[in-house]
């Protein structure tokens, strides 16, 4: 038989009719517990019993809960080509919080061409889905060099102006906390690294944005915010489409200036402002009549905003975003909109002046290349405040703005950036 256990009250003793139960004298001195009587082993102490918790452990019962983890933030920064997405993609690219990548469904366009934009849409949404999940393997998928050579670091399109890549721990030559550009020469010599250690540099942050120009419908991202595991917002970055029109026409030339009969770039460049602005014009009407799942999920910038108020429009972008705005970041944007000119050369990011980038178009398209891009794009023109011109002397007088401010819609004040 097991030893006897003989067991007494703690806590305080049982009281009767106001009286001590049993004869036994209180001491006035002993403070009698509210709380209920326990049983202890004879000659027991409180730490004899199984389930006691110190006065420490209790008080940690009561501390504030821990903060819950904090949730993933992802971007998609949806523009068409040369509307200032390079320049605004480096706010993304130099934030020390967070992961970004520079056009990834050019991978997907080399691949699959020459299957038409429209058809590789479904395959461009799908390596958003894997990417956003900081599955990088789905570059490998489309790999030109084919499955048999591994795609690296200094493979993906973009690298060499990556600030991830080219910092430690994946290269020596900067560092990611450190605001500033990186020189694209210094990049390419950073070593390549397979793209399982970028995908670890991907999982520590917790903004991961994405810029592209090949997703054209924003209804094919739909999938992606109506997720719950994603929780997508999506930023789309405008410009008058007079200055992209000027853009495209001065990059074709720079690339074509070696070839013979490059004259008529100007003709396809404006050709293409039909297709481009149709697009527009579909996107900001249903901005304008948002579905649910695009409510306090959208966010229209225009990119004359940024160069002229960088200051405040980087911090209603990174509000949106549940970004902070550290003072190096500002000092970054308003350096990069307070240089001496404005750059000839396509596809670089380089510091402008203000005034230059938004009015450059005016003495670089003629009044019959304006109006016909105004006859495309008169619609999301007059959505987004893009004045329209009527005369070669109005195009010349600098002096008047043809920006004002967006048209005013009940559901616009909660999806456009004013």
């Amino acid at each position: 038989m097991g030893r006897e256990v003989k067991w007494r009250w703690v806590g305080g003793v049982r009281k009767r009719m106001g009286k001590q139960a049993g004869g036994v004298r209180r001491n006035p001195h002993t403070r009698t517990s509210p709380f209920p009587q326990r049983l202890l082993p004879a000659g027991g102490t409180c730490q004899s019993l199984p389930h006691f918790q110190p006065r420490s452990d209790i008080r940690s019962l009561y501390r504030p809960p821990a903060p819950p983890p904090r949730q993933r933030q992802l971007v998609y920064v949806f523009t068409t080509w040369r509307s200032g997405s390079s320049f605004f993609g480096e706010l993304f690219n130099q934030n020390p919080e967070v992961f970004f990548l520079y056009e990834p469904v050019w991978h997907v366009w080399q691949k699959l061409y020459p299957g038409d934009a429209v058809s590789l849409q479904g395959a461009a949404r799908d390596m958003l889905s894997s990417l956003y999940r900081c599955d990088l393997a789905v570059f490998q998928l489309y790999n030109t060099a084919g499955a048999s050579k591994n795609l690296t670091t200094l493979g993906i399109f973009g690298a060499a102006t990556n600030k991830v890549i080219c910092s430690s721990p994946l290269c020596p030559a900067y560092r990611k906390e450190v605001v500033g550009m990186v020189d694209d020469k210094v990049c390419k010599k950073c070593p390549p690294q397979r793209l399982s250690l970028l995908q670890d540099e991907c999982h520590k942050y917790h903004t991961l944005v994405i810029k592209g120009v090949r997703v054209f419908d924003l209804a094919v991202l739909a999938p992606l915010i109506q997720d719950p595991t994603l929780q997508l917002k999506v930023i789309h970055l405008v410009r008058d489409p007079r200055a992209v029109a000027s853009s495209r026409i001065k990059s074709r030339h720079k690339l074509n200036s070696k070839k013979e009969g490059g004259g008529g770039s100007d003709y396809h460049a404006l050709g293409a402002m039909e297709v481009i602005c149709s697009s527009m014009a579909k996107t900001l009407q249903t901005a304008l009549r948002p579905p649910d799942w695009l409510k306090n999920n959208y966010l229209v910038v225009r990119y004359e905003d940024l160069v002229v108020d960088p200051i405040k429009t980087v911090r209603q972008v990174y509000g949106f975003v549940n970004l902070v705005v550290s003072p190096e970041m500002e000092k970054f944007a308003l350096n990069m909109t307070s240089g001496p000119g404005y750059s000839s050369k396509p596809f670089v990011v380089s510091a402008r002046n203000a005034t230059q980038a938004v009015s450059a178009w005016r003495t670089a398209l003629s009044f019959q290349q304006i109006k016909q891009v105004e006859d495309y794009c008169h619609q999301p023109m007059a959505i987004l405040g893009y004045e329209r011109v009527n005369s070669p002397e109005e195009v010349k007088d600098l002096s008047k703005t043809l920006l004002r401010k967006p048209s005013t819609h009940e559901s616009w004040e909660s999806v456009v950036l004013m």
